[in-house]
């Protein structure tokens, strides 16, 4: 993990290169991992569908899981940056 908090917005914006969202937060093997399967899925898909379907419909298992990894990359900066930025209240168990 990184000890510099990214925006959220950033990585999200980031995040439409395939794997950099992961990369700029400091997952590279995670966003290398999603790289790989956007790939292989992508290739499966495109052997299963048929010819008349179109780029998107042809390659849709890699295009599924590109939506996956941005989903999951701006996931986790928002969860890192939410509790790098928490202040805890005084609450009654505080004796304030």
């Amino acid at each position: 993990m990184t000890d510099k908090v990214i925006h959220p917005l950033k990585v999200l914006a980031i995040s439409l290169i395939p794997g950099a969202g992961h990369v700029l937060i400091g997952q590279a093997q995670r966003g290398l991992t999603f790289l790989f399967f956007m790939v292989v899925l992508g290739w499966v898909s495109y052997r299963l569908m048929p010819e008349t379907a179109s780029f998107i419909g042809r390659h849709i298992g890699g295009v599924f899981l590109y939506g996956l990894s941005i989903l999951d990359a701006y996931k986790t900066a928002r969860i890192r940056h939410a509790v790098a930025h928490y202040k805890p209240t005084a609450g009654p168990e505080s004796g304030a």
